[in-house]
């Protein structure tokens, strides 16, 4: 993975990444697995077919693809929004095939999810988009202020606190929308072509801050097919094509 290098760091900067360090170590990473997957939509449209994958905990790994190749769909299979017509997904030990409310439920929070379109909440504040699931969740408002301040320093969105998303750029908006996901402090995140709707420098910091959350310990896993992107970052790929996995 490329270092991401801090250019005169400062006792303050060395403290405010030691900070951002215990926030985001709290959690062991995730371990992912698909096992002779095959999901077939009604139409009998085959979306994957006969997949099998392991991630292991920590690893940072890139999906792509041609669109309609099924890289969003095997992402839905993960965190259960869908389930396959075929097979076994193991996220973080749990067969998400077999879990039903309370408990997928309880298996999404071990998750951090990245939209392409950001899913902001246009009425709230960066501060409120962030710190809603957490509410939703039950958290105190101390541990919620708690994690908001190291959180928002992370994606550089401190001083955007206050500002709404049509106050945003396009870039600052999605990494309100990483902020969000990563507020929970998840052992697995899921980015679903996160830099489709950025230029490259955009894109570039966007994964600069995925790739720190990888190296303080969370499992990423992120679609994409930006290939330029890709090669710059230098990390595992897979290729999804007609349904079925390679390793590139």
């Amino acid at each position: 993975m490329p270092a991401l290098t801090t250019p005169g760091r400062t006792n303050q900067s060395v403290h405010q990444e030691n900070s951002e360090t215990q926030q985001y170590t709290g959690s062991n990473s995730a371990k992912v697995q698909l096992l002779s997957v095959t999901k077939t939509y009604t139409n009998g449209c085959h979306a994957l077919l006969d997949v099998n994958l392991e991630v292991k905990k920590g690893e940072f790994l890139f999906i792509t693809g041609p669109s309609g190749s099924g890289k969003s769909t095997l992402l839905k299979l993960l965190y259960g929004q869908e389930l396959p017509t075929q097979g076994q997904v193991i996220v973080d030990e749990c067969n998400v095939v077999g879990l039903r409310g309370d408990r997928l439920s309880s298996l999404r929070r071990r998750i951090g999810i990245v939209f392409q379109d950001y899913k902001l909440i246009p009425q709230r504040t960066v501060a409120e988009n962030v710190t809603f699931v957490l509410q939703a969740q039950g958290y105190t408002r101390k541990e919620i202020q708690r994690r908001l301040e190291p959180t928002l320093k992370l994606v550089g969105l401190l001083t955007k606190a206050d500002c709404f998303p049509d106050q945003l750029s396009g870039g600052e908006q999605q990494r309100v929308s990483i902020a969000r996901a990563i507020v929970g402090t998840p052992p697995l995140l899921l980015a679903d072509e996160p830099t489709g709707n950025l230029d490259p420098d955009n894109s570039w910091q966007v994964m600069q801050i995925l790739q720190k959350l990888n190296s303080f310990g969370a499992t990423v896993i992120i679609t994409t097919h930006d290939e330029q992107l890709v090669r710059r970052c230098n990390h595992p790929v897979v290729q999804v094509r007609n349904g079925r996995l390679s390793r590139k």
